[in-house]
């Protein structure tokens, strides 16, 4: 017996820069089926082994503005001096296909985001165990000491957004922030008001 048709949704995880939620969202989509990651556009220039879109749709910021205008970005927000933005239509085609997308972007991503598909967005952010782990995190990078500056600069302002997002998890420990978030995720497939062919299956079942 086959499953109600549903609507996909869109997982958003977010945190400060080294929080975690990029290694986080590639291992949940390596887990999970039917559930791909966005992959955004940047201005920004590609780090050691960032593949053109793999990694980012990597764009100069006239291209950049060209898509603003034309209406082709879902959100988009200029972060340590460069763009970001999501692109519209593989989304879109992706949530009436029935499929879920999870994304890696910061807080005002997940507003933009929340506002331009208000009911498809679960929203989720994830936490450091301390400032100290997180700096330690960027260091592990490879993100140098001016970078790494502004980054931390940024992160309590960036934390102080957390009561805008559904759901909190800290990342104290990788694979016990996994399975927080894999569980987020299959509870929020399963929502009644998600699940848009359930009516039509229910009918069936007592035909």
């Amino acid at each position: 017996m086959s499953t109600p048709w549903r609507r996909g949704l869109c997982l958003v995880l977010a945190a400060p820069s080294g929080g975690g939620k990029t290694a986080i969202a590639r291992r949940l989509v390596a887990m999970e089926e039917n559930i791909s990651l966005s992959i955004s556009c940047t201005t920004r220039t590609p780090r050691d082994g960032e593949r053109d879109g793999v990694d980012y749709h990597f764009c100069d910021q006239e291209k950049f503005d060209a898509m603003v205008r034309d209406g082709g970005l879902l959100e988009w927000a200029h972060v340590f001096d460069h763009s970001y933005g999501t692109p519209r239509a593989p989304v879109e085609a992706a949530l009436s296909a029935g499929r879920d997308v999870v994304f890696d972007i910061d807080w005002q991503g997940h507003r933009s985001l929340r506002a331009a598909l208000p009911g498809d967005v679960v929203g989720t952010y994830i936490l450091p165990p301390s400032l100290a782990v997180l700096a330690a995190r960027l260091r592990q990078r490879g993100d140098d000491e001016q970078a790494i500056a502004r980054r931390m600069a940024r992160a309590l302002q960036e934390i102080n957004h957390w009561a805008e997002f559904d759901h909190v998890v800290l990342n104290d420990d990788f694979d016990r922030a996994l399975a927080d978030v894999r569980a987020i995720l299959h509870a929020a497939r399963s929502a009644t008001a998600r699940q848009t062919g359930l009516a039509d299956f229910v009918a069936r079942l007592n035909s």
